[in-house]
């Protein structure tokens, strides 16, 4: 890993703990363009209860607002831009990338539920035309330490859960 991908993930993670914070699945990510953090994401779900704020959905919204306030055309700054993400993109997500034409997205660790990039389905690369664009991934970047942010985040309970979905408690057990 170079320097630059590790100074990169490192804003990305600190994006991650942020939702880990706010109760969201810690997921956090920077869009970076002319070697500057254009746009920031993290996990909005829970706090906004839409299922579709995954941290690059809201980083794509960053972009567009920051090329509209700089007269830049998004497309372009898109396509010549890096997605870094702590946890390999869903298949939502691995979709929209390609609908805005990012290149290239760095991942920490693989998403073997929901991935887009190659565990579940490869959205990034299919051969998709009306998807836009195929973009290259390059995963396993710090992935322990994505792994083990998705741990803190599993061992305990969701407070947004619906209640038929929450935990059961070990007392509940009698264990």
């Amino acid at each position: 890993m170079d320097a630059d991908q590790n100074k990169w993930m490192m804003k990305s993670f600190d994006l991650a703990k942020e939702a880990l914070k706010a109760g969201e699945v810690p997921v956090g990510c920077i869009i970076v363009y002319s070697d500057e953090i254009i746009a920031i994401g993290r996990n909005e779900v829970n706090e906004t209860k839409n299922a579709t704020r995954h941290a690059e959905i809201v980083a794509i919204d960053h972009v567009l607002r920051w090329s509209k306030e700089n007269n830049l055309d998004s497309d372009t700054v898109f396509s010549k831009s890096v997605l870094y993400v702590t946890v390999e993109p869903c298949i939502m997500c691995a979709g929209a990338l390609r609908q805005v034409g990012i290149p290239l997205v760095v991942f920490g660790c693989h998403n073997e539920r929901f991935g887009g990039c190659g565990s579940i389905l490869s959205i990034h690369d299919a051969n998709i035309l009306s998807l836009g664009p195929s973009f290259q991934c390059i995963g396993g970047i710090m992935k322990e330490k994505a792994i083990d942010l998705l741990k803190k985040f599993y061992q305990g309970e969701n407070p947004n859960a619906p209640e038929e979905k929450r935990k059961v408690k070990k007392e509940e057990l009698n264990i």
